[in-house]
């Protein structure tokens, strides 16, 4: 079964739009990028990944998402099945 997460993203000051494109256009072996919305309030871009595992899916944040220029911080919110 497929790992989703949320990565929210905070930005420098100015890099939104920057690293929103950026987002869009990543590929990344482990992980699959499902949609990339820029947004308002405390985070700047959010971004929703699908990878195999966990691991993978981490990879793909600090290997691809981290890396990218204008990105300050990320917190990833990992989607659950209740019920």
């Amino acid at each position: 079964m497929a790992i989703r997460g949320y990565v929210l993203i905070e930005t420098e000051v100015g890099s939104a739009r920057s690293v929103g494109e950026q987002m869009l256009r990543m590929t990344h072996a482990d992980a699959k990028v499902i949609a990339v919305d820029t947004v308002t309030g405390p985070y700047d871009v959010i971004v929703h990944l699908e990878a195999d595992d966990l691991d993978r899916l981490g990879s793909c944040i600090t290997d691809g998402i981290q890396a990218v220029h204008g990105v300050k911080r990320t917190t990833t919110c990992l989607v659950i099945r209740l019920g």
